[in-house]
C-alpha cells in the first residue's frame, strides 16, 4: 500500500543528494512532487533530467524574492499541499579566524533565514494533518574544529521544530528534524573532501561507513508519513551512531 497517497509533496533541493533520493521516494510512494532547483544551470539539468517525473522549480531558498515565487506557483498549481521537507542548504566549513562576514552571512541566509522563510510561506498552504521535515544534521549536537558556522545553523534548524511544535496545533502540522551524519552525497565533491578523507569519516562512524541518499529518503518518508503520526518536535538521528557514541 502506498504510503503517501493522494499527497502533494514540495522537497526543497530535490534535484540532487538526499532530496532527489526523497524525490523519488515520495514519487514511488503515490505523492504528487515538485522539487527546486537553486541556479538556473541546476534547473535547467533538473527539468530535462527529472521534469518527466516532478514538478520542477527555480528557486534560491536564500533569497526571499524566490521563496514568494515558489508558493504562487503551489498555490496556483495545486492550491494546497501535505508534505514539505525543507532540505535546501548548504555546507562550508572555517577555521574561526578565518570566517568572513560574507562567508557567516552565505550559510546563514540559506540554512537559517532560507529555511525559516519557506516554512512560514509553507504553512497557510499546507492541508489539515500535514507534515514538515526539516534537514538538520549532526553537527547540531557535536562539535567540530571548523564547523562553528555551520553547526550553528543546524542547531538553529533543530530549535525551529521546537517551537514551531509549540506554536502551532499539532493536529494541523506536525514538526520534525532529519539529522543525517555523513552521508555520501555531491556535498563532499563541492567541498573538495578528496575520496581518502570520505573513507576515513566513514569509518570514523560506529557503522564504519558513510550513509547513502537512499537510507536519509527512508527516514524522510517515515517522518512525513503516517507512520509517525505519533512523533512531534523530535529529531530523528540518521547518522550511523556518528553523534551516539
Amino acid at each position: 500500500m502506498s504510503k503517501l497517497a493522494n499527497k502533494i509533496a514540495l522537497v526543497t533541493g530535490g534535484n540532487s543528494g538526499i532530496g532527489l533520493a526523497t524525490a523519488k521516494l515520495f514519487k514511488e510512494q503515490g505523492a504528487q512532487v515538485v522539487i527546486t532547483a537553486r541556479s538556473n544551470e541546476t534547473f535547467e539539468k533538473a527539468k530535462q533530467e527529472y521534469g518527466a517525473q516532478f514538478d520542477v522549480v527555480q528557486a534560491d531558498v536564500s533569497k526571499i524574492a524566490d521563496i514568494e515565487r515558489l508558493f504562487a506557483h503551489i498555490k496556483t498549481k495545486y492550491g494546497k499541499f501535505d508534505i514539505l521537507f525543507a532540505n535546501a542548504g548548504i555546507a562550508g566549513f572555517s577555521p574561526t579566524l578565518e570566517v568572513t562576514p560574507e562567508y557567516f552571512d552565505n550559510q546563514f541566509n540559506t540554512n537559517v533565514k532560507g529555511l525559516y522563510f519557506t516554512v512560514a510561506r509553507a504553512i497557510p498552504l499546507l492541508n489539515k494533518g500535514s507534515s514538515v521535515v526539516l534537514t538538520a544534521s549532526v553537527v547540531a549536537s557535536k562539535g567540530f574544529a571548523g564547523s562553528s558556522v555551520y553547526s550553528a545553523t543546524k542547531a538553529a534548524v533543530r530549535n525551529f521544530a521546537r517551537s514551531w511544535t509549540a506554536e502551532f496545533p499539532v493536529e494541523d502540522i506536525r514538526f520534525n528534524v532529519l539529522s543525517p551524519g555523513p552521508i555520501q552525497t555531491p556535498i563532499f565533491d563541492k567541498m573538495g573532501l578528496p575520496q581518502e578523507g570520505q573513507d576515513h569519516l566513514g569509518g570514523s562512524t560506529p557503522i564504519k561507513r558513510l550513509g547513502k541518499a537512499e537510507e536519509m529518503a527512508k527516514a524522510a518518508l517515515f517522518l512525513a508519513s503516517d507512520d509517525s503520526s505519533y512523533v512531534v518536535g523530535a529529531e530523528l538521528m540518521a547518522d550511523g551512531g556518528f553523534g551516539q557514541i
